[in-house]
């Protein structure tokens, strides 16, 4: 990411940031590398702190495309469903098999060998949108003897298959910044040498590693990517990762979700318009959250949110949560140990309160803090 993408830091006086508006795609893809980057060593993420680096990150944006890669989002060996049978046996799974548009499927062993389905009111890890029958597809790829798809070929099955069926369940409806990424399920090569070609397409919670248990039918569900308050983020290379227990290690702490079709109807609101309607509740909700208007400052915090965008708010999100964090002195985020309604330590200190000038001090304005000019978007 470079120096000219760069955000303030985070100044100890609680005032909030907001995300600019940089270019969806370039934003992405500076994104992902840094991400690829932390993983490999090869790159340091500098201090922009929640705006493309937890709202992509822990948002889901990254993950999406770190999904991708691995076709299922599961691991790297994709997401396989079978019954285990002797070698001369046909390996048929009676609830993998069977499974069709609107089912939930759940397990609990690594290897997915006990998976069945469920009613989708109650947990479960995959909503099915479609199932394909690749055998009904000309060519000799899909046919009896055809070599097992590897990796890449299920990725690309998966984006020419499973987009568009979701896109299709959901009514044209699907948040690429909400809660759910696009899942595959594949036979095994045991099913797959036995004549199992049947994909089967769905919707799965965005995580940055395991996989969320959900629960009830995302075509029901409005798809934005909250947490609730009282949620805490872990911390990994000083980015966020998925919910931890706020008394361990982590990167920001959920302080109250804003429902925005509360104040707006109809059509995607103005981004001002949205800003400033988000600042004044996430200013209010984080002082009746912490106890006072003052706990953010003297805590050494700073008030983070994001934005909806057209996509999001046509697919029928309406919610933001805000966040309080602390920015690390050179990248990423510092972690924070504690819910910041009680003791909190920031790298293992307590923190300092700012001095008081002996003068009355407002609580500080959300965005008061001036941002530098931020690249439009193309």
């Amino acid at each position: 990411m470079s120096s000219s993408d760069q955000l303030p830091k985070p100044k100890p006086s609680g005032r909030s940031t907001r995300r600019g508006a940089p270019s969806r795609v370039d934003a992405v893809r500076r994104s992902f590398d840094a991400v690829i980057g932390v993983f490999t060593g090869k790159t340091h993420v500098p201090a922009p702190t929640l705006r493309w680096g937890l709202l992509l990150v822990a948002a889901g944006a990254v993950v999406a495309a770190l999904v991708t890669m691995f076709v299922t989002g599961f691991d790297n060996k994709g997401l396989e469903a079978h019954t285990p049978g002797s070698p001369a046996e046909p390996v048929v799974d009676k609830e993998f098999g069977t499974a069709v548009e609107g089912d939930c499927l759940s397990w609990t062993k690594p290897d997915h060998s006990d998976l069945v389905k469920v009613r989708c009111e109650n947990k479960h890890m995959f909503e099915v949108a479609a199932d394909v029958d690749m055998a009904k597809y000309p060519g000799k790829e899909f046919g009896p003897g055809s070599r097992f798809p590897d990796s890449l070929r299920l990725t690309e099955l998966k984006e020419e298959h499973c987009v568009p069926a979701v896109q299709q369940y959901l009514n044209g409806k699907f948040d690429p910044r909400g809660r759910y990424i696009v899942g595959l399920m594949y036979p095994s090569p045991d099913g797959w040498q036995h004549g199992d070609r049947t994909l089967r397409c769905g919707l799965q919670y965005a995580a940055s590693a395991g996989t969320p248990a959900s629960t009830g039918s995302a075509a029901e569900h409005d798809q934005s990517k909250v947490y609730g308050p009282g949620v805490c983020l872990g911390i990994n290379q000083n980015l966020p990762t998925d919910p931890v227990d706020c008394a361990q290690q982590h990167a920001v702490e959920v302080v109250s979700t804003i429902d925005l079709g509360q104040r707006f109807q109809g059509g995607p609101p103005d981004k001002d318009a949205q800003d400033k309607f988000v600042e004044d509740e996430c200013a209010r909700t984080s002082s009746d959250y912490l106890g006072g208007p003052d706990v953010v400052r003297n805590k050494t915090l700073t008030l983070f949110f994001d934005y909806l965008d057209a996509r999001s708010w046509l697919a029928g999100s309406r919610k933001l949560d805000c966040m309080i964090g602390k920015g690390a002195d050179r990248e990423g985020f510092a972690p924070i140990t504690g819910s910041a309604k009680g003791d909190i330590l920031i790298n293992g200190q307590a923190p300092v309160p700012p001095p008081n000038t002996g003068r009355s001090t407002p609580a500080p304005l959300p965005g008061a803090a001036p941002l530098p000019p931020q690249p439009q978007p193309r």
